[in-house]
């Protein structure tokens, strides 16, 4: 997470936001089963793997072409949200919390997202942002 230019106003590009947001997401998940998992709530992160949505609509030509040769490969967004659906409702995870999933299998994510005080300073500046 670069918290120097965290909205990446000096220098953006829509896949390193992407990558950035997902990393952010999965960081989230931990720091609030960090603070709440002892409460009951459960919060887990979950890579729903490559879903055919709008995603990319607005690309560059050469990366919608990328898109749509690969469309054929997509998940619906059914199969998507299989995996979230599962954590919500299946008894078998019931209790798991600050976890990364996919295809409902508990998996190690990006080695940068175990930085405990990474977690702490998202928490903040989130705090920060939406004035909490």
């Amino acid at each position: 997470i670069n918290f120097d230019d965290l909205m990446l106003e000096k220098k953006f590009a829509g896949f390193r936001a992407y990558a950035q947001a997902k990393l952010a997401n999965i960081i989230f998940s931990y720091e609030l089963d960090r603070r709440w998992g002892k409460t009951g709530i459960t919060a887990n992160a979950v890579h729903p793997g490559a879903v055919g949505t709008n995603f990319g609509y607005d690309a560059r030509p050469a990366i919608k072409f990328l898109i749509k040769l690969g469309k054929p490969f997509l998940k619906t967004p059914r199969q998507g949200a299989d995996t979230v659906v599962y954590l919500a409702s299946s008894p078998e995870v019931e209790g798991i919390s600050g976890k990364y999933f996919a295809r409902r299998k508990q998996l190690k994510s990006n080695a940068e997202s175990y930085d405990q005080q990474v977690w702490t300073r998202l928490w903040e500046v989130s705090e920060e942002l939406t004035g909490l």
